[in-house]
């Protein structure tokens, strides 16, 4: 018995009208991009495992997908590595590349490689898919789109101004109502400071970044079981639990972190930022909360995130500034910003709200039934006048039986059926018949373009 087909737990398959949704959100996330000046690249699904290690943290780095060696990827590894049974050594000599986690490290790998060819300030945006071996769950995928646009050779915070504008009109084009949450990697680092740890900041920010998820309880716990003393996270408390305005949120955070000269920093240009967008306006709320991290040890500044207000599903974008990622491929001093879009959750949350506009659902305008060679031949002289009017028309492959031809027509949402006939023929005319509201009426081809167009 054949095994019946599958594929890999958190990755979809897509039907037509899924791909019509999905390619609504690309085009209207790409026409905004496109908008602020910013230019397409790609690059390789894969990556040197070199590139990606180390960039996103120690559970970053568990989540990478590995790709074996070509060939026998045993053969340079000896009995007593198999032997020992540790996974990550063993992967170094079994594994040189993997799938890309995201679309930001590539992207500074793509301008230290290219870097004599790029002038910056570069703007430029990504739309492709990325993998990680998370546990899949709703609204988390194994393989997923991201949509990613950054500024790069430049540490102007007005970048951050204009990424929290596209933020604002891309999700204004899809009808979402949305909390925009920011951050500053430097009150992060301030906050450490205070609290009088500051070699914990990895640690503080992994675990403050799951409040949201596990509750300030569990967050207090994981910071003890770090080895964070209690009077650290006593410290914290205050930071953890602001409340107010964002204004109110800023002073109080200014007061906290008023002997860090970091943390100080960090508020100034969340204070820049915050207030040039409010003097823009935008449609969004905008959130400041201390305690977003985003998990990713290489942002060093501005830290965004979008959280949709009517469906309860995780973040729909997110993003940050960057000012030393290439440093790790030898070009230093250059400042980035960026963030990305969740192709795959922003589809969820369309369907679940049906904010999908009707020209999404759109398949072939016009059927023409299929008679018989004669019928066939002028049938297809008049979908090419059609095409080239630019409405989308197919014939029926076969003379089969007219309800199976209509029945094709219902199935597929076409709206009109055209019909030739004998008459038709004689005549140089289309029988054309309305789908939706049962009418047909004989039309000029010139009188269906018309009434089509």
């Amino acid at each position: 018995m054949a095994q019946k087909p599958s594929i890999p737990k958190g990755t979809r398959d897509f039907s037509p009208i899924e791909m019509s949704k999905r390619n609504y959100i690309f085009d209207t996330i790409k026409s905004v991009f496109t908008l602020h000046g910013f230019r397409q690249i790609e690059t390789p699904a894969m990556e040197n495992l070199s590139t990606l290690m180390g960039k996103y943290g120690d559970e970053g780095d568990k989540l990478l997908f590995k790709i074996l060696n070509s060939g026998d990827f045993l053969s340079n590894v000896s009995d007593e590595q198999l032997a020992e049974r540790n996974s990550t050594k063993l992967m170094r000599s079994i594994a040189e590349k993997g799938l890309r986690y995201d679309l930001t490290v590539p992207f500074a790998r793509f301008v230290v490689q290219h870097q004599n060819e790029i002038k910056f300030p570069f703007k430029r945006f990504q739309i492709q898919p990325v993998w990680r071996a998370d546990r899949p769950q709703r609204g988390r995928y194994r393989e997923f789109y991201q949509c990613d646009a950054d500024v790069i050779g430049t540490d102007s915070l007005l970048n951050e101004v204009d990424l929290l504008q596209i933020i604002d009109e891309v999700f204004c084009r899809f009808g979402i109502n949305i909390a925009i949450k920011l951050n500053n990697r430097k009150v992060l680092s301030g906050i450490a400071e205070t609290i009088g740890e500051p070699d914990k900041i990895v640690d503080i920010t992994v675990a403050i970044d799951k409040i949201d998820k596990i509750g300030i309880d569990n967050v207090n716990a994981e910071l003890l079981d770090k080895g964070i003393s209690q009077k650290a996270v006593d410290q914290l408390q205050p930071v953890l639990t602001l409340s107010g305005t964002n204004e109110d949120k800023l002073n109080s955070l200014a007061t906290l972190l008023a002997d860090s000269e970091v943390g100080m920093k960090g508020v100034e240009e969340l204070r820049f930022v915050m207030s040039k967008t409010n003097e823009i306006g935008v449609q969004a709320t905008i959130d400041l909360d201390p305690s977003l991290a985003r998990g990713l040890n290489y942002y060093t500044g501005t830290i965004i995130e979008v959280k949709a207000l009517d469906v309860e599903i995780g973040s729909i974008t997110g993003g940050g500034r960057y000012d030393n990622l290439t440093g790790v491929f030898g070009l230093d001093n250059v400042s980035g910003v960026g963030i990305s879009f969740g192709a795959d959750r922003i589809y969820d949350v369309l369907n679940q709200l049906d904010l999908y506009p009707e020209a999404t659902r759109a398949t072939t305008k016009v059927l023409f039934v299929n008679f018989g060679e004669a019928e066939a031949t002028a049938s297809l002289k008049y979908i090419k006048e059609l095409r080239a009017a630019g409405i989308s028309s197919e014939i029926f492959p076969e003379s089969s039986k007219m309800k199976k031809q209509m029945g094709y027509a219902n199935d597929n949402g076409i709206p009109f059926v055209a019909i030739i006939g004998e008459t038709e023929l004689a005549n140089g005319t289309i029988m054309f018949k309305d789908m939706t509201l049962g009418t047909q009426q004989p039309l000029t081809l010139d009188e269906v373009i018309e009434k089509l167009k």
